[in-house]
């Protein structure tokens, strides 16, 4: 066998066959995330719009004076909110890569959003055993439909952040870390916008109306 076979046959495969660490990357990591945030708004502009033209509908049954309490909503949505200001204090100590100090923020930030559910479970229990749930009224189904899946999305929240402070826990703060806490800090502020706007048109023009 000639040298010159020989050489090829020990040289390296081209660098095109190696699969490279950085297989996803970050900018398309971040677009993806704002292509289904987008989405996501999309889904909640829809909810909003059949609010608007259900929510008037009672059947005869309660209405938004008869159910709402403000003071317990107002209550809940200071539970979201604070939320939001633990988990920058989160990013904050990440940035000066100090783990235990994230990872108790983080789980003051699992605390509220644990408590804002607990308080919208309670909420939707005590509507149901009065006998207001999603079938007593079109103003009701719509209101359950658009409340819920935002509680859904908080669910979905918590359940991220536990997967990260496992991650950041077990691995450190890796980039791919970091990217995650990059797009959960998007999501949950995404969040807060959608109940400010939830709380606005859904709450407190109901109560007022």
């Amino acid at each position: 066998m000639s040298t010159h076979a020989t050489d090829a046959m020990n040289a390296p495969p081209a660098q095109g066959f190696y699969l490279t660490e950085e297989h996803h990357p970050e900018n398309g990591t971040m677009l993806g995330f704002w292509i289904y945030l987008m989405s996501d708004c999309l889904l909640f502009a829809v909810l909003f719009a059949m609010y608007g033209v259900l929510g008037g509908n009672y059947a005869a049954g309660p209405g938004p004076k008869d159910l709402f309490e403000l003071p317990t909503v107002l209550l809940n949505t200071s539970m979201l909110l604070l939320s939001s200001i633990t988990y920058g204090f989160a990013m904050l100590e990440m940035a000066r890569q100090r783990k235990g100090a994230t990872l108790l923020w983080l789980a003051i930030t699992g605390c509220f959003g644990v408590a804002f559910v607990s308080l919208e479970l309670t909420e939707f229990a005590h509507f149901i055993h009065d006998g207001a749930g999603p079938q007593r009224s079109a103003f009701l189904s719509s209101f359950f439909a658009v409340v819920g899946c935002h509680g859904v999305h908080v669910t979905a929240g918590l359940l991220w952040l536990g997967t990260m402070m496992a991650q950041i826990q077990v691995k450190g703060f890796r980039p791919t870390i970091q990217r995650r806490m990059l797009c959960f800090n998007l999501f949950w502020h995404t969040l807060d916008i959608i109940w400010v706007a939830l709380f606005t048109v859904v709450y407190m023009l109901g109560a007022g109306a």
